[in-house]
């Protein structure tokens, strides 16, 4: 199996991943991936102020991008092991 996944791309990868936390209702799993992404960083440094509330929302919608695969730029070997890691568990 493990040969099995390793050709598989980061985005059929996350869809097994997701599609195995959802049927396991593994909210941890999301949970742990979305603090991995960088748009989360991004969110976690906003001070809360009303001038960085547009900025909020930008990286709000960023993280729902990097969560469905979209725009993982250098953070895709990163995110690409944590499927493979919850995969092989």
């Amino acid at each position: 199996m493990t040969d099995d996944l390793d050709a598989l791309s980061t985005e059929q990868l996350r869809v097994r991943a997701f599609d195995r936390a959802k049927a396991a209702h593994d909210v941890g799993f999301f949970w742990d991936l979305a603090k991995h992404l960088r748009a989360s960083t991004a969110l976690a440094g906003e001070d809360g102020s009303s001038g960085s509330v547009t900025g909020s929302i930008t990286e709000l919608v960023e993280l729902g991008r990097e969560l469905l695969g979209k725009d993982l730029g250098a953070d895709e070997p990163l995110i690409r092991a944590r499927f493979l890691e919850y995969l092989r568990a």
